[in-house]
């Protein structure tokens, strides 16, 4: 029967951490071994010390993905946390509309898209606010760590009930019919997300621009304080001056910590 030892779990908790940057605590070994223990059958190993050896001479292909989708923890909806949407309608898209008048561009990084919501929600309100100056560009890149979920995302299907919460023009304007259960995003709320999968840990941030506003929620709370800090410095490298941070209202940075001027709860600014 397979098992996972005390030293097989220290192994694994020190990979993640080196490849995701999540702070797994010692309590999560019973979680490891539930979400791994499919991956070990599937490639017909004996012991998740051989599977431990597998990963670390596997050269990120998809052994090493899908070990990364299995671990990552995704739970999302649409309009979490609202009201840091209605402080993005109200007050920050007008300040980056009189800023950019000239260019009319806007960027957006939904840095921890999981399986979308999020993105689509900063697009329906790009969109409504912006419908009647359609000379603006308006792009969203929507980055995860897990495959899994980006394809979801791409795909934009979603349970009926998902879309429950968002106001009824909103389902009529920007959702179809896909199937009995299911709605499916409409190309218009599509057509400026770019979904990309992304390593906070391993990948550059070499973007050809900066962001005007970056949302990073509920992923940096699974970092130790040393890693959320240099994450952090990295956003704020590749945010544009006077741009917003907005993250989990269950995270903080820290006023000490970061660069980026506290505005209110998990709101940030450049």
């Amino acid at each position: 029967m397979l098992k996972i030892t005390d030293e097989e779990f220290e192994l694994f908790r020190g990979l993640i951490k080196k490849k995701m940057g999540i702070n797994l605590s010692t309590e999560k070994k019973s979680l490891v071994f539930s979400r791994l223990r499919p991956l070990i059958a599937e490639l017909e190993l004996s012991s998740f010390s051989e599977y431990y050896e597998t990963l670390l001479k596997d050269k990120n292909t998809e052994i090493t993905k899908s070990f990364m989708d299995r671990i990552s923890t995704n739970h999302t909806f649409f309009m979490r946390e609202a009201s840091h949407f209605e402080y993005f309608k109200n007050v920050v898209l007008p300040k980056i509309e009189l800023k950019h008048k000239g260019s009319k561009d806007i960027r957006l990084w939904c840095a921890a898209c999981s399986s979308g919501e999020e993105a689509y929600t900063l697009q329906i309100l790009l969109q409504e606010y912006f419908e009647d100056k359609p000379s603006w560009n308006l792009e969203i890149l929507a980055t995860d760590i897990s495959n899994n979920v980006l394809n979801k995302a791409y795909k934009g299907v979603y349970p009926k009930e998902s879309i429950d919460d968002l106001p009824v023009e909103w389902r009529k304007k920007y959702f179809e019919k896909f199937d009995e259960f299911n709605m499916v995003a409409k190309p218009i709320l599509r057509k400026n997300i770019t979904f990309s999968r992304f390593n906070f840990i391993e990948d550059e941030f070499n973007f050809k621009k900066p962001f005007q506003v970056i949302f990073c929620r509920n992923a940096m709370i699974y970092f130790d304080t040393p890693t959320r800090n240099i994450l952090v410095k990295k956003f704020y490298s590749v945010t544009e001056d006077s741009g917003y941070l907005f993250i989990g209202q269950s995270e903080s940075l820290g006023h000490a910590d970061s660069e980026y001027k506290y505005l209110l709860p998990a709101v940030y600014q450049k």
